[in-house]
């Protein structure tokens, strides 16, 4: 009888001790559970927000009203509003608005070059029929020109302000180099109905119905600094982009065969 209480005592605290055991198991397994649905619950949301994040810029840049803005773009200035009139030799007169509240670093520059005399007796140096005539550069050879801080700097970018046809734009190094200086160019491009398809897939159906109405060149979107608009002149614009060319010394057709000079650029307000 004492030996089979003994058997009993001694299987009840086997089975008390399996109990302890296996419920120390689950806990530990079930923390671990915790911890990985913490960890994937932090990557699950940190991807939701990234997508989320995207949806919403796709949704925005679908939304933004590119009709509206071109208009205002396209609009002529307002009363007592700053203009630059660029007397262009043996051509004509290019009325130039600015966007100083969207560039105001490139307006600037400009205009104190302009105010200096730094671009008179400076000539278009490139020139590209259906796409823009670039000129600011002393050297007349696409290699020199500074700013009026004497070093490049940065693209100024606003959603709002397209390279469409008359846009007036800072030449660069490239995207992100601040190597704007003193070169600049006028977008000169006429719509195109064969670009419509690509930029309605890239872009949306604002913009695309923004380009086909003025004309410009989209590729040049958000990479080229947009800081002004010709208002009056673009039919000289075109003279000049028509121009007989030859070869440039990167084998580009793009240097008028007589050189197409700036005068002078009158700074006034309208």
């Amino acid at each position: 009888m004492e030996n089979k209480t003994t058997y009993i005592i001694i299987g009840g605290i086997a089975i008390i001790t399996f109990i302890i055991i296996a419920a120390v198991i689950l806990l530990d397994d079930g923390s671990k559970k915790g911890e990985e649905n913490v960890n994937t619950t932090k990557t699950g949301n940190s991807a939701t927000t990234n997508q989320t994040s995207n949806t919403v810029e796709q949704k925005e840049e679908e939304n933004f009203d590119y009709v509206a803005a071109a208009e205002k773009q396209m609009a002529e200035p307002a009363a007592g509003e700053t203009i630059a009139v660029m007397h262009v030799k043996n051509y004509g007169d290019i009325t130039l608005k600015f966007f100083a509240d969207k560039a105001p670093k490139a307006v600037e520059n400009f205009l104190t070059h302009a105010k200096d005399g730094y671009y008179n007796g400076v000539k278009f140096h490139r020139v590209i029929e259906e796409f823009m005539i670039q000129g600011g550069d002393p050297k007349g050879d696409g290699t020199g020109g500074e700013s009026i801080w004497g070093k490049g700097f940065a693209e100024e970018f606003d959603q709002g302000l397209v390279p469409y046809r008359g846009a007036l734009c800072m030449a660069s190094a490239g995207t992100g180099t601040s190597s704007l200086g003193s070169q600049f160019f006028i977008v000169q491009a006429n719509p195109d109905e064969k670009q419509l398809s690509s930029i309605q897939l890239m872009y949306s159906q604002s913009f695309a119905e923004a380009y086909s109405k003025y004309g410009g060149y989209p590729s040049l979107y958000n990479s080229y600094t947009v800081f002004g608009q010709v208002v009056s002149g673009m039919d000289i614009v075109d003279k000049i982009a028509a121009v007989e060319k030859t070869m440039s010394a990167s084998g580009e057709v793009s240097v008028p065969t007589t050189d197409v000079i700036i005068e002078s650029i009158d700074v006034t307000t309208k």
